[in-house]
């Protein structure tokens, strides 16, 4: 029970910060392009996650042929992830970018299904439906055009929803394999090596590069840059990772749905988005899926994946 309690725990706080990501990434790319966020983003959280492998704390003992298994799930997540995140946080409030997001536990039972044979009962699927329908009906409530969300905006938070399903389903496959020290450590190399080549690129072909580092004189900009990189990408990716080698794919996605209600409390609390009432049955529904899915899951008589613990740290 208490080792339950404990992967809850961490999923909880997995949920809570990307909750918050929308709001703080929203707020840095006021001040800097997305491209530009995204490259000081991930070289804050490499030089945050290098910090202890130099200092011996941490041992990575990784080979070439490591490096070569992880960094396509790197591309997913972050670097495919946050971009189309970063870009269409653009086109969107706060709120609105959490609510698309919350259609990822659809993407993340079929890929489980085809990639990982994951299988799950009718009732199961039946409150994925649930939770997916909560997002579906404030998306429906709000018009065509979600209080003005593009359709291009909408197509890149839901490329990102997808890139989001995918690296959970291809990390699940990973696991007991590297720890998760070892994948977030090469997913920040790989979001910094690829927004930072796209940053100097951009920069340099503008003949921008002395004004790149502008944005860090402004601490807004800074605060942002602190969330986004230490809590939303290292801390979120180091509790994924771990939680992905105890709890199948697609329960793990729906903790993306509670990170939902929190970028919507987020953006009216603090950004002053408007609430409707059918925001409040949407999120019923979003929260009432993803308990049933794990309360069925726990009175299932089929042992639960989390038993069958694999230490990553």
């Amino acid at each position: 029970m208490s080792r339950q309690r404990s992967i809850y725990a961490m999923a909880l706080l997995y949920a809570l910060i990307i909750g918050f990501s929308f709001l703080w990434t929203k707020r840095a790319i006021a001040y800097a392009d997305p491209i530009d966020t995204m490259a000081f983003r991930f070289a804050l959280s490499l030089l945050a996650m290098a910090v202890p492998v130099l200092a011996g704390t941490v041992k990575l003992g990784m080979r070439a042929a490591d490096w070569a298994r992880i960094v396509p799930v790197g591309l997913l997540y972050p670097t495919l992830f946050f971009g189309f995140q970063a870009y269409g946080l653009t086109y969107a409030t706060s709120s609105e970018a959490g609510i698309i997001q919350a259609s990822s536990p659809v993407f993340t039972l079929i890929l489980a299904a085809l990639l990982l044979r994951e299988r799950t009962t009718a009732a199961q699927k039946l409150a994925v439906l649930c939770s997916v329908a909560g997002v579906v009906y404030i998306l429906a409530m709000g018009g065509p055009s979600v209080r003005g969300v593009s359709a291009a905006g909408a197509g890149l938070l839901l490329a990102s929803t997808f890139a989001l399903s995918l690296y959970g389903v291809l990390v699940r496959g990973l696991r007991g394999r590297f720890t998760a020290y070892q994948l977030s450590f090469v997913m920040m190399a790989s979001g910094f090596v690829c927004f930072g080549a796209a940053a100097v690129v951009r920069h340099a072909s503008a003949g921008t590069l002395g004004g790149m580092f502008g944005p860090l004189a402004h601490g807004e900009f800074v605060a942002a840059l602190l969330y986004i990189a230490l809590l939303s990408s290292v801390v979120s990716s180091l509790l994924s990772n771990r939680l992905l080698a105890r709890i199948e794919a697609y329960k793990m996605s729906l903790f993306v749905n509670l990170g939902t209600l929190v970028s919507i409390a987020a953006g009216v609390a603090i950004e002053h988005d408007r609430l409707g009432y059918y925001h409040a049955i949407g999120a019923l529904l979003i929260v009432g899926g993803t308990l049933g899915v794990h309360v069925r899951a726990r009175t299932s008589n089929q042992p639960a994946s989390a038993s069958k613990e694999v230490d990553v740290t």
